[in-house]
C-alpha cells in the first residue's frame, strides 16, 4: 500500500469480530481483511508520519500467552510505537472503539524513575512538567500511568507535586473513536496533531536521559 488515504471502518469491523471469535480458524479465515483494512492502513500512515517523528514499529497481532491465564491467540487492537528512548515515545492504536492516540513512559527501571522523581522535585524542572500536564488535561488527554498509592520514599505527602511523584510511568492520551475523518487522509493530520500537543510531554522525560 502507498500513501495514507484513511482507516476504513472495516478494520474496526475485524477487531469486533475477532473479539467474538478470538480462534486460529477465524482468523485464518479473515487475514486478507487484516492485511488489506489494517496493516496496510496503518503502514501508510506510519510512513506518513516518519519524517517528523522517525521510523515506527508495528506490533504484531499475535498475543504472548506463555504466562497468561487468557489464552487467546491474537489481540483486538493494532498498535504502532515510534521510540524516543526506552520505552518512551509516540502512540497509535486501531480498535473496535475506533482510533486511541497517546504518548510518554510506558516503563522505567528503579534508576530511571529515581531520576524522574529527583526532577519532579526541582521547583523549576517539575514546575515545568506540571504545566504541560494541566494542558494536556485541559485539552482532552487521559493523564495515566503506572502510581504508588501513597507517597514515594523521601518526599512528604503536603510535596507541591505529589501526584506527579507517585508516577511510575506517565503518560497522555486521547480516544477519538470513529469519526467520519478516520476513513481520510485527515485522520494522518489529526494523529499528528496530537503527536504535536504530546511532544512537549515526551521532550520532557526524554531530557532525563541526556
Amino acid at each position: 500500500m502507498t500513501g495514507f488515504t484513511g482507516i476504513p471502518f472495516a478494520a474496526l469491523d475485524f477487531y469486533e469480530d475477532l473479539e467474538a471469535d478470538n480462534s486460529k480458524h477465524w482468523w485464518n479465515e479473515h487475514k486478507q481483511v487484516y492485511e488489506s483494512a489494517v496493516k496496510g492502513p496503518m503502514t501508510a500512515l506510519l510512513a506518513d508520519l516518519e519524517p517528523e517523528f522517525g521510523s515506527a514499529k508495528i506490533f504484531r497481532p499475535y498475543r504472548d500467552v506463555r504466562f497468561s491465564k487468557d489464552k487467546t491467540p491474537y489481540k483486538t487492537h493494532q498498535g504502532g510505537f515510534v521510540a524516543r528512548g526506552d520505552s518512551l515515545g509516540y502512540y497509535v492504536q486501531i480498535d473496535p472503539a475506533g482510533l486511541f492516540v497517546a504518548g510518554g513512559f510506558y516503563h522505567g527501571s528503579s534508576d530511571a524513575i529515581a531520576r524522574y522523581r529527583r526532577t519532579v522535585d526541582d521547583d523549576v524542572r517539575g514546575a515545568e512538567l506540571e504545566g504541560i500536564v494541566q494542558t494536556l488535561a485541559e485539552a482532552g488527554y487521559e493523564i495515566g500511568g503506572d502510581k504508588l498509592a501513597t507517597k514515594p520514599r523521601g518526599y512528604q505527602l503536603d510535596h507541591p507535586r505529589i501526584d506527579l511523584l507517585r508516577h511510575k510511568s506517565l503518560t497522555a492520551g486521547k480516544h477519538f473513536g470513529s469519526p467520519d475523518w478516520l476513513k481520510t487522509p485527515k485522520a494522518a493530520i489529526e494523529v499528528r496533531d496530537a503527536w504535536r500537543a504530546l511532544t512537549p510531554l515526551v521532550e520532557w522525560i526524554a531530557a532525563l536521559h541526556t
